[in-house]
């Protein structure tokens, strides 16, 4: 029987950031050590999903293309980011198993063959796979941000684990952009909003999922997410392995110089 993956809730990080240099590559430090780590905890997966906080859509959506284009979803960057290049190849096989099985789990999707890797996706694969050698497609969020409907996005693709498809949920455990750059605030409310995570992430599987469908009850929850788009994935990542220990795979607290920011692993 196939080793069964874990499921992954990791912090993207700025924009384009690994193809950067200097100052805002070395922001990312700590952040890049831990995804550069990350193969090195599993086997070598078949595919790679992602399910990235910058693709939402009304219903669920699955990227179909064989070679997937790219998507520069950032502003203000220099001229050069706007040709970089993550030249993975999709996975069209995948992804209509994908719709199948989310068919059979009663969520409307649809099948997209035009979209492409988003920042979401080729800042941490840049790094955790760097030869891009490994099929990749993307799943969509849910444009109502429903927690719910994100868990049972999750629980579809469970199945997927045995099949040696890794299971990404890119986002970003704090992601406040006005207070991002300013304000003692920013300190204070990422400190508060990770405590919270993290018991509820490490606590008993049907504690946690019900702490996560009830999150904006966490203290600083809004001040952390003014919208959710960032946590989702999370949901998606906790569904897929609702069974399985979650633990802390990086944690930084002085992220941008006050922002606390980790990322999660579920499952062995």
């Amino acid at each position: 029987m196939a080793t069964r993956l874990p499921t992954f809730y990791l912090s993207h990080g700025g924009g384009p950031w690994p193809y950067m240099t200097g100052e805002p590559r070395r922001r990312h430090a700590a952040l890049e050590a831990s995804l550069r780590a990350l193969p090195e905890l599993i086997r070598r997966p078949e595919a790679i999903l992602v399910v990235s906080a910058h693709w939402e859509e009304r219903e669920f959506a699955v990227m179909a293309g064989a070679s997937p284009p790219m998507v520069y979803d950032y502003y203000g960057f220099p001229e050069e980011l706007y040709r970089i290049r993550y030249p993975a190849a999709g996975a069209p096989h995948l992804a209509e198993r994908v719709h199948a099985l989310l068919g059979d789990s009663g969520l409307a999707a649809h099948l997209d063959s035009a979209r492409g890797f988003d920042h979401g996706t080729y800042s941490i694969l840049a790094v955790a796979y760097p030869e891009a050698d490994v099929p990749v497609i993307q799943v969509s969020l849910r444009s109502d941000y429903d927690p719910q409907a994100h868990l049972r996005l999750g629980r579809a693709l469970a199945p997927l684990r045995e099949q040696g498809v890794l299971i990404i949920g890119s986002g970003s455990s704090y992601h406040n952009l006005r207070q991002f750059f300013r304000g003692e605030e920013r300190r204070q409310d990422s400190a508060q909003f990770e405590g919270w995570l993290r018991e509820t992430l490490e606590s008993a599987p049907n504690e946690r999922t019900g702490r996560l469908l009830e999150w904006e009850r966490a203290p600083a929850a809004r001040a952390a997410h003014p919208q959710e788009d960032h946590l989702m994935p999370l949901h998606v990542a906790v569904g897929a392995a609702e069974q399985d220990p979650g633990r802390v795979l990086y944690r930084q607290e002085d992220f941008f110089g006050a922002i606390t920011l980790s990322s999660y692993r579920f499952g062995s």
